[in-house]
């Protein structure tokens, strides 16, 4: 028996957008993924649909799809065969412009133009004896959705041309008393900030002028919330105290709201190196009680039920199920829901992550990020899974290989590392940390290095507690992350 329209969920929230300037996304609950280019805006539906139909393949059922393009919108239902069908579309009205004159007289102001609306261009058609650009899916086997229907001939272009007496003085418009050029703040730092406050104003140095533009960075706010998952399928790569780390920084330095969230498929660490709330809730109570968060009656203040608050470092911790029968996995469903509630709440999210690529999870937790981030430690194990991880992403193509080429590497030296080192050992793990540094550094936007700190080896990870220069190395980290936005 087959599914009638109305029986298919909206959820998640899909829509297909294909502009007139030749681009075009898909949007999967509220993150968008570009759809690869083609020649006409025909071809352009079909890699649309491609992504469409591998969402609907993931989710095993048929999906929902609200779309748009130039010739009008409407709804589809996708399903993981192929199959499409059109539940409905209106197409766009026609539209015309009017052209300007081709003088303007000097002595009469610019001419204010009246348009009346002019048809949109149709679409061009694919060439005739070439194949379209393979898609990133398996091609649809049906109209990809319809087209809007021919529109009469225009009628001859007009344009209303009013004249006004040319102005003797200058407006008020084009004057303002406002000062727009930035000011110059003098230093704070080194001998020149000290000389400063002794009253001989210096500017700063190069090194503090980096370092307010990284933190210019990190404190922006973005529209919409963001989501940055931390990966690398090796254990013991860093990857907790990265999240922690960038959470803190982009909490106290934006403000915006932020939440760290253990999406381990197993026991997660995340819960073990943060503060503990006064109670014992997880991902799993959240998201049983996702429909009540979810509604527009339920107050803001509700979400404390079911996240531990850092009480110094000013963000949340969502911590993973902790049930030791391990009688739950959480599914891709799951973790869309749980990702709904969280951007409602919150403006940056931040996932750590389990060491299985290929669980359902982790999988869909990329399909929710916007910046990917990959900690390894200086150590080669740790860095050949970095590589891999980031390898299985580009070889995914779209989305996934987009974020693997924009990715920031976080190098740290070695954590088995010990203050009792000789120099010599101490420094062949610099050494080490540059070598694998310098090996990331042709693949992927950026590449941090993070020095030693025992502060972050063992128990509750606190941002004061690091050395100054480990807190200024992880500030150009976040500062990195922040620049993917």
């Amino acid at each position: 028996m087959g599914t009638t329209p109305t029986e298919v969920m909206a959820f998640p929230n899909i829509r297909a957008i294909v502009r007139d300037n030749g681009t075009a996304e898909v949007i999967v609950a509220g993150n968008s993924r570009i759809v690869p280019a083609g020649d006409s805006v025909q071809e352009l539906r079909n890699n649309a649909l491609a992504l469409i139909v591998g969402e609907a393949q993931t989710l095993q059922r048929p999906v929902r799809v609200r779309i748009e393009d130039p010739e009008g919108h409407g709804e589809l239902i996708v399903h993981p065969d192929n199959k499409i069908e059109s539940v409905s579309y209106d197409p766009a009205p026609a539209r015309r412009r009017a052209e300007a004159p081709e003088t303007t007289p000097t002595t009469v102001a610019p001419a204010v133009i009246e348009t009346v609306p002019a048809p949109a261009p149709e679409p061009a058609a694919p060439p005739a004896e070439s194949a379209p650009a393979p898609a990133p899916a398996a091609p649809v086997d049906a109209q990809p959705w319809p087209t809007a229907p021919a529109t009469a001939t225009p009628e001859p272009q007009t344009a209303a041309v009013v004249e006004e007496a040319a102005p003797t003085r200058r407006s008020l418009k084009e004057t303002s008393f406002l000062v727009s050029a930035p000011v110059l703040e003098p230093a704070t730092q080194g001998w020149r900030g000290t000389l400063t406050r002794l009253g001989l104003r210096m500017d700063p140095s190069e090194e503090e002028l980096t370092e307010r533009e990284d933190i210019r960075t990190v404190s922006q706010h973005w529209p919409g919330p963001r989501t940055i998952a931390v990966v690398n399928r090796k254990g013991g790569a860093n990857k907790t105290p990265t999240v922690v780390m960038l959470s803190a920084i982009l909490a106290r330095y934006s403000g915006a709201a932020t939440v760290a969230w253990d999406n381990n498929e197993s026991q997660g660490t995340l819960g073990w190196r943060t503060e503990k709330g006064s109670h014992d809730r997880s991902v799993l109570d959240l998201i049983d009680a996702s429909t009540e968060l979810l509604s527009p009656s339920t107050n803001a203040a509700e979400i404390a039920k079911f996240v531990h608050h850092q009480t110094a470092d000013k963000f949340d911790v969502l911590r993973s199920d902790e049930n030791e029968e391990g009688d739950h996995e959480v599914t891709a469903e799951e973790v869309d829901i749980a990702h709904q509630v969280l951007t409602r709440y919150y403006r940056l999210v931040v996932m750590d992550s389990g060491n299985t690529a290929r669980a359902a999870n982790w999988r869909r937790m990329i399909d929710h990020t916007n910046q990917l981030v990959v900690p390894v430690t200086a150590i080669e194990d740790r860095a050949e899974a970095a590589r891999l991880t980031l390898q299985t992403l580009e070889s995914r193509g779209g989305h996934d290989a987009e974020l693997a080429r924009n990715a920031v590497v976080i190098v740290s030296e070695s954590t088995d590392a010990k203050r009792s080192m000789s120099g010599e050992a101490l420094k062949r793990a610099k050494d080490e940390a540059q070598r694998i540094a310098d090996g990331f550094a042709p693949f992927v936007r950026a590449v941090v290095r993070i020095p030693y700190d025992p502060a972050l080896v063992n128990g509750p990870i606190r941002y004061e507690a690091l050395q100054p220069a480990t807190q200024r190395a992880w500030l150009a980290a976040a500062a990195a992350v922040a620049a993917g936005f």
